[in-house]
């Protein structure tokens, strides 16, 4: 009789909510990891488990969620909520003791409103014109099923066994990124720039690709890059929209990369 591993060496903790995704897909891009275990929760129960007891026995966190923003809000929505006092002393405490960390895709969009957060993750995705470090940026743009090439531009534990360009269909993001805070893994040969990306806020106000009266100044083809947030490492990846991302192999080994070297940290 085969033996049978109930417990796999790296276990991770996977928040999901926030934006629509394929669970099913999804999951799968965790399940052909060998010796690697996800447990997927969604949001808001998922921020509960943010600290060092809730924690306890994982090995690493992937944030797949978009916390922090209430789209169904009167108003101009979303509106952007605070992450109160636990979780911001929670999720610090977690980072302080090097719980290792990826973030995927809508990550970057997470609780705007706690600029910790941003400054951790290593950039931002808005969905309406904001403060970012101390200067005034537009909301942040979309666009769906770009078929573009990805160069590694890093020798580094992520991309190790990725070739060095390689093709992905996914959704890109125009936004902030901090470049001078990050180790650069991958770059996109994607134009990075107001006429190929649509505006967020012009989005949830119903006018899907669309970018009248929008104006967003060229932005980082980075897509990938590695960072120290407070004693962790962190990865964060931009692509994952959907099964397009999901089922590539070259995205799968990015991501089981940077899942085992964020837990040995």
């Amino acid at each position: 009789m085969p033996t049978i591993r109930h417990r796999a060496p790296i276990q991770c903790l996977v928040a999901v909510r926030g934006h629509p995704f394929d669970r099913t897909a999804f999951d799968a891009l965790f399940q052909a990891m060998d010796g690697i275990s996800a447990t997927m929760v969604d949001q808001p129960a998922a921020a509960r488990l943010m600290n060092p007891d809730g924690m306890r026995g994982f090995d690493a966190l992937i944030l797949y969620d978009m916390p922090g923003l209430d789209f169904e809000a009167p108003g101009d929505p979303p509106a952007y909520l605070d992450p109160g006092p636990e979780l911001r002393a929670g999720f610090r405490a977690l980072l302080e003791q090097g719980t290792g960390v990826v973030a995927l895709h809508h990550a970057l969009a997470g609780w705007p409103a706690w600029p910790d957060y941003g400054d951790w993750l290593g950039g931002r995705f808005l969905y309406h014109p904001g403060a970012v470090r101390g200067r005034i940026v537009p909301d942040s743009g979309y666009c769906h099923a770009v078929t573009h090439d990805i160069e590694v531009v890093a020798d580094h534990p992520v991309t190790a066994g990725v070739p060095s360009r390689f093709s992905l269909t996914d959704e890109l993001y125009l936004g902030q990124v901090f470049e001078a805070d990050v180790t650069p893994l991958l770059r996109s040969g994607a134009r990075f720039d107001r006429d190929h990306f649509w505006s967020a806020e012009r989005a949830v106000r119903g006018h899907m690709h669309d970018r009248e009266g929008w104006h967003h100044s060229p932005g980082s083809n980075l897509v990938g890059w590695a960072k120290q947030a407070e004693a962790s490492r962190l990865v964060y990846l931009q692509p994952g929209d959907g099964p397009s991302a999901y089922d590539d192999p070259n995205y799968r080994r990015l991501v089981e990369n940077a899942i085992r070297w964020v837990a040995i940290g």
